[in-house]
């Protein structure tokens, strides 16, 4: 197995108010010709929305089964304040914030909220993980030299 992401499923129970809160975060749907599901295109990877009950049948389990998980899914800003723009952002489109924008002892700037159904994102500003110019991130950053070259 490669060592990557291709795509992160989200199971919702509202399409509709989920599609609506990330589109007010700015993403944009990706046009799909199957009904019932949503894909915004993310940088090297999509995400995706779909109905749990389809999601827990295709995996051939009850949608009680699936649980809520404890994951985390996490955005890296590229300016500090960002961090803070972006929860407020995140809020007034529906999001509770969990955690509001605070320094860590790592040296970074980190919030925590959850989507309307309760998927939890972290907004994160690390400044030993810089990220690329097109916006890759990968854990110890992209030295200036490597800038161009996301992924690598």
């Amino acid at each position: 197995m490669e060592q990557r992401i291709s795509l992160v499923t989200l199971g919702v129970r509202d399409m509709d108010r989920m599609a609506g809160f990330y589109e007010a975060l700015g993403w944009q749907r990706v046009p799909v010709p199957e009904e019932g599901i949503v894909v915004f295109d993310l940088l090297g990877q999509s995400l995706g929305l779909y109905p749990i009950e389809d999601l827990a049948r295709d995996m051939g389990l009850a949608p009680e089964e699936l649980g809520t998980g404890a994951a985390t899914y996490a955005h890296n800003v590229r300016n500090k304040d960002d961090v803070a723009a972006l929860t407020a952002q995140a809020e007034q489109a529906g999001a509770r914030i969990l955690r509001e924008a605070h320094d860590v002892f790592w040296g970074g700037r980190v919030a925590y909220f959850a989507d309307p159904e309760g998927h939890v994102w972290e907004i994160a500003w690390n400044p030993a993980s810089p990220l690329s110019p097109e916006g890759a991130f990968r854990w110890a950053g992209y030295p200036a030299s490597d800038a161009s070259q996301p992924g690598t």
